[in-house]
Order: structure tokens, then C-alpha cells, then sequence
């Protein structure tokens, strides 16, 4: 298991974070995802042989939420 912080400027409210909970959630390998309205910090637990960052990146992009480089 490996944990990452992302940074997504966009999320602002009770909705982002679970919009955000959601779509990163739905990949396989991805074990738990916080996210905080204020701080704007995503927290991912993941097992890094079955999870595809670069993906779970696009979709959050997708959703409106792109991560901070």
C-alpha cells in the first residue's frame, strides 16, 4: 500500500469532496480516498501494481477537478 497527497485547487465545498471521493474511488487497486474542502488535499491509499494514477488524475480532470502539478 502507498499514500499520495494531491492538491485540487477547484474543490470547494461537501460536493467536490464527494464527487472526488467517488471518481477516484471507482478504480480498482485504490483502497480509500479522503479529500478536504479547505485545504484542497486529496489523500489516496493505493495499491500502486493495480491502480493507474495517470488515470485516476484524468478522471478527477474530468470531473472538474484537475490536481495542481
Amino acid at each position: 500500500m502507498e499514500m499520495i497527497t494531491m492538491k485540487a485547487p477547484d474543490i470547494s465545498c461537501e460536493h467536490c469532496v464527494a464527487t472526488v471521493k467517488k471518481t477516484a474511488g471507482q478504480f480498482p487497486g485504490v483502497h480509500s480516498v479522503e479529500a478536504d474542502a479547505e485545504t484542497k488535499i486529496i489523500t489516496l491509499t493505493y495499491d500502486p501494481g493495480q491502480a493507474d494514477l495517470s488515470k485516476i488524475e484524468e478522471a478527477l480532470a474530468e470531473e472538474g477537478y484537475p490536481i495542481e502539478k
